[in-house]
């Protein structure tokens, strides 16, 4: 129930504006989006790579109805990674970018241009590109302007959700291909039809996912807080002989920060997801409400700030 109020809230314009306007709003955001800028992005990535994490990011925005804006993320996107490579943060993929294939004309018919836009600025600074989780209407066309653009940019990856009924077929075919694959619980209020509706059906989801994953021949990239699902895929990867560098961890940015660096620590590759820009309002909430643990650390902080 708290789930789908606060995916709820996520759409409300009239609790954007009470939100995004609440003077105590701004300090909170702060620890969960690197700034509004493309040199925000670049400070903190180049932190981030200090502590010896890898980044993605992620400009936000969605849905984008307009086709001089889809233009503007992806310039916004080539530019991000010029201003990385120029750094060298994008050295072995070590910085890459998420892109969300509506901000960048799903709807319009332009993403695929637009996203092979991105892969060749990506290509020729060394690093990769991952398309995005969006709602399930999103899903399909997404997967096929990735097989579209594999032949050319085989290391696009994707991105699975757990919550959702086929992400096991998903996942045996995306493995199939060697793909890059982001698999995550998802963020996005789904009818039962097409997805699973209790915590527990996400969990066994996910847990034949990655077993999918981890026993296939491409690259998992296991985006999960949970210290239970962490431990599974670390015994997954011995069971199964699977190298360090041969698959990696993810979690958002502001969220588990000390078990980032522990895994990291480890030698295994653990990638943190920085959003940035202005367009943080769904972003935030929806990150709220796919797991209560991350509500509980936003409410505490809320009263830290307070």
């Amino acid at each position: 129930m708290l789930r789908r109020v606060l995916l709820a809230a996520s759409a409300s314009s009239r609790l954007r504006r009470v939100i995004t306007t609440a003077p105590a709003t701004r300090a909170i955001v702060d620890s969960y989006v690197a700034g509004e800028t493309v040199q925000d992005a670049v400070r903190v990535t180049r932190a981030l790579r200090a502590a010896g994490l890898l980044v993605t990011l992620d400009y936000l925005g969605e849905d984008t109805k307009d086709q001089a804006q889809a233009t503007a993320a992806t310039d916004e996107y080539v530019q991000l990674i010029g201003e990385l490579g120029a750094e060298g943060l994008t050295h072995g993929g070590a910085a890459e970018v998420s892109v969300k294939p509506t901000a960048v004309g799903l709807y319009l018919g332009t993403a695929a241009g637009n996203i092979a836009r991105i892969c060749a600025a990506a290509a020729q600074a060394g690093t990769t590109v991952t398309l995005d989780a969006e709602e399930y209407a999103a899903i399909e066309p997404t997967l096929q302007i990735a097989a579209k653009l594999r032949d050319e940019h085989p290391d696009l990856g994707c991105v699975v959700q757990a919550c959702l009924r086929r992400a096991e077929a998903d996942c045996r075919t995306l493995t199939g291909h060697g793909v890059r694959v982001r698999l995550c619980k998802g963020a996005y209020s789904e009818p039962e039809a097409v997805a699973f509706t209790t915590r527990r059906d996400v969990d066994l989801s996910y847990g034949r996912c990655l077993r999918v994953l981890m026993n296939g021949a491409g690259y998992p990239m296991l985006a999960t807080h949970d210290p239970r699902l962490i431990e599974i895929t670390g015994a997954l990867a011995r069971l199964t002989g699977r190298a360090p560098a041969s698959f990696e961890y993810q979690m958002l940015y502001g969220i588990r920060p000390a078990e980032q660096r522990r895994l990291a620590n480890t030698g295994a590759r653990m990638r943190v997801y920085v959003p940035y820009g202005g367009d943080w309002y769904a972003y935030l909430v929806r990150r709220l409400a796919e797991r209560p643990g991350n509500l509980a650390l936003f409410l505490r902080s809320l009263r830290s700030k307070g």
